[in-house]
């Protein structure tokens, strides 16, 4: 039984089938009175009539105006994967009146970090370059088919950013004995030492990594981070795997350097999606590509939903929220 406590449930890009079980709908529906409910995003006009008595807002994106006209909202629960930008999210409302905004991007880490690591195997033992060549009748057998190829046990590994996705990856890394380098610079050096990754400079952990993993959250400060220098310190047949966003990497110059040879890479996200069909990373050697596939695994996906119920529970009981993971002022101005 509900006691007239209003949320919308607008989710659009995100299907609802696809994000939550029957059951936790009906969990939902059990605490809360569900507003919209659809596919397709509540239009302006609908949301007009209902948006003086929200209590929360569960959306992929924030599209519903300044916060100030929502005089009843405790809660944003966001499911496209990350927080909302500050250029369309009044936050400094949303701190002063005490309102949760909590995305939905633990959810992913356990996905992508398999994917990323699967990735990683692929090119350094060239798993699908090896496939290829059988496929077309050109297989070499035994030595000769390892030539360049290197295995991941006792590799040092860098991780560029150590937030929620590196802490799913490290787990995964434990049995390959790997010494994983860290660079961070929004932690401190003890912390980083206290999750047993070594903290070093951006340059050192290039040149020293025979696996690079591209981790961080996308930032005005990180853009293109990885330019053409940086780039070219990577070690000669080393592994860069791209896992966040491309926005950390010039694109250009990546891809002028691995269809040169000089490293491969994995790459899961791009500049622009889809990549146009004629990008020259399509043909360089030694690439494993994918098309922005790591976390979107159906049953994973439906994790999101849980959370986004356990956590509506938790702020009706007058508790913080546990599974969603919380803008914090300190990091969410200073998302791109």
């Amino acid at each position: 039984m509900t006691d007239g406590t209003n949320v919308l449930i607008d989710t659009y890009f995100r299907r609802l089938s696809e994000i939550f079980e029957l059951q936790d709908l009906e969990r939902l529906r059990g605490m809360a009175d569900l507003l919209w409910v659809r596919d397709e995003p509540m239009p302006p006009d609908e949301f007009a009539k209902v948006k003086g008595d929200l209590f929360a807002i569960v959306t992929a994106g924030w599209r519903h105006g300044p916060v100030s006209e929502l005089p009843k909202l405790h809660a944003i629960l966001d499911v496209g994967g990350r927080h909302p930008s500050p250029k369309v999210l009044d936050y400094k409302e949303c701190f002063s009146r005490g309102i949760r905004v909590l995305t939905c991007a633990p959810a992913f880490g356990p996905m992508v970090a398999e994917m990323a690591l699967g990735m990683v195997l692929a090119a350094s033992r060239q798993i699908v370059d090896g496939h290829n060549a059988f496929v077309a009748g050109e297989e070499r057998y035994l030595w000769d088919g390892n030539v360049g190829t290197f295995t991941l046990f006792d590799q040092t590994v860098g991780f560029i950013g150590f937030g929620g996705l590196a802490r799913a990856l490290k787990p995964l890394l434990d049995p390959f004995g790997c010494k994983i380098l860290a660079y961070d610079p929004w932690l401190p050096d003890h912390y980083l030492e206290r999750q047993g990754v070594v903290p070093v400079g951006l340059d050192d952990l290039l040149a020293k990594s025979k696996v690079i993993f591209v981790l961080a959250i996308p930032s005005p400060e990180n853009r293109a981070m990885l330019d053409q220098d940086r780039l070219s310190r990577i070690e000669e047949g080393s592994v860069l795997a791209l896992i966040s966003r491309a926005h950390l990497v010039d694109f250009d110059a990546l891809t002028e350097l691995v269809s040169a040879g000089r490293f491969k890479a994995v790459i899961d996200v791009f500049p622009e999606e889809p990549l146009p069909k004629d990008h020259p990373i399509r043909k360089a050697p030694g690439v494993v590509l994918s098309a922005h596939r790591a976390g979107s695994v159906a049953r994973d996906l439906r994790n999101i939903g849980r959370m986004v119920v356990d956590d509506l529970e938790t702020i009706l009981a007058g508790l913080p929220p546990t599974e969603m993971q919380s803008a914090q002022p300190e990091i969410v101005y200073r998302l791109e």
